[in-house]
């Protein structure tokens, strides 16, 4: 891309010669000429201007710096460079060594890497890139852009018995249901994501989740919902909009997670429970507010 694609593409104005070439984008260290770099602050940008990068994004330009583009956010806007600039994989877009079913559909420009199982009935939206050893299991509907890391399972049975209380058998209920993921969803390594018992499960679009989460069956998770690593949600969960949900959080059956609830690291929420404070962090087991938490923490402290 040139400098000025860079510039439009980021939203920003571009001073001095808009033919050179940009090819990637870089850290301080290593960055080159062809490369962009951003700063978030005036320290940053002071080492930046340093560099040999040809392209900075910082919050202000400095005006005898031609190669400064002011951005209103520039690890966003560094972002969308990274994105536009990545290399483009090779070869052809399903490998030899996937296997997929004669009645699944791959949207035009989706990738599926090696070992990658997908059923029947499944459909994949356009431009979707499933990785190595990921299982979409039977009747899994995936939209555009969809990004499923390696070794993640969607649609899987879920976890759903029935115990007869006389012999202490469980029996697996019917699982039957569909597992949704919407637009722009991407999917973490080693994640495994439960189809609906009756219904279905839905992931939202523009959600993203880390590596080693487990979703269970008839969860709805809203649309831009942050998940991290080794969250555990239970079955018939709700997370609405928004919502952040860090390392190891564990919610039981039928919780609900408010729009743009924050929950911290190791917390929790007991089933049948709605947490709720657009933009508030709670913390702990079970999940309160983090004042309250830090308060309890300290009355504890004070016992010893």
């Amino acid at each position: 891309m040139t400098a000025q694609e860079i510039a439009v593409l980021v939203g920003a104005e571009l001073r001095g010669d808009d033919a050179r070439e940009v090819l990637r984008v870089s850290g301080f260290a290593d960055a080159g000429p062809e490369a962009v770099v951003f700063a978030q602050d005036a320290a940053s940008l002071a080492v930046a201007l340093k560099s040999t990068a040809g392209l900075i994004l910082a919050p202000a330009a400095d005006g005898s710096e031609e190669r400064v583009l002011a951005v209103r956010d520039p690890k966003y806007a560094f972002a969308l460079c990274g994105r536009a600039l990545a290399r483009k994989p090779e070869g052809p877009l399903v490998h030899a060594a996937a296997s997929v079913d004669a009645t699944a559909r791959l949207g035009a420009g989706t990738r599926v890497d090696a070992g990658a199982v997908i059923e029947a009935d499944v459909i994949v939206g356009d431009n979707g890139r499933i990785g190595s050893n990921v299982t979409l299991c039977r009747g899994a509907l995936l939209g555009d852009r969809v990004v499923v890391q390696a070794g993640a399972v969607v649609g899987a049975t879920g976890f759903g018995y029935v115990r007869n209380n006389a012999t202490g058998e469980y029996l697996l209920f019917p699982q039957q249901g569909k597992c949704v993921i919407e637009d722009d969803v991407e999917i973490g390594a080693n994640t495994t994501i439960d189809r609906g018992a009756l219904g279905e499960t839905r992931i939202g679009a523009g959600t993203k989740i880390d590596n080693q989460v487990h979703i269970g069956h008839n969860c709805v998770i809203g649309k831009n919902v942050v998940i991290a690593a080794q969250v555990g949600i239970s079955g018939s969960c709700v997370i609405e909009d928004g919502a952040v949900l860090a390392g190891q959080v564990g919610l039981g059956d039928h919780v609900t997670v408010g729009k743009g609830v924050i929950l911290g690291g190791a917390s929790g929420v007991f089933p049948h429970k709605r947490v709720d404070g657009p933009g508030e962090m709670l913390m702990g087991v079970p999940a309160v507010p983090l004042k309250e938490y830090l308060k309890t923490l300290a009355k504890v402290r004070r016992l010893k």
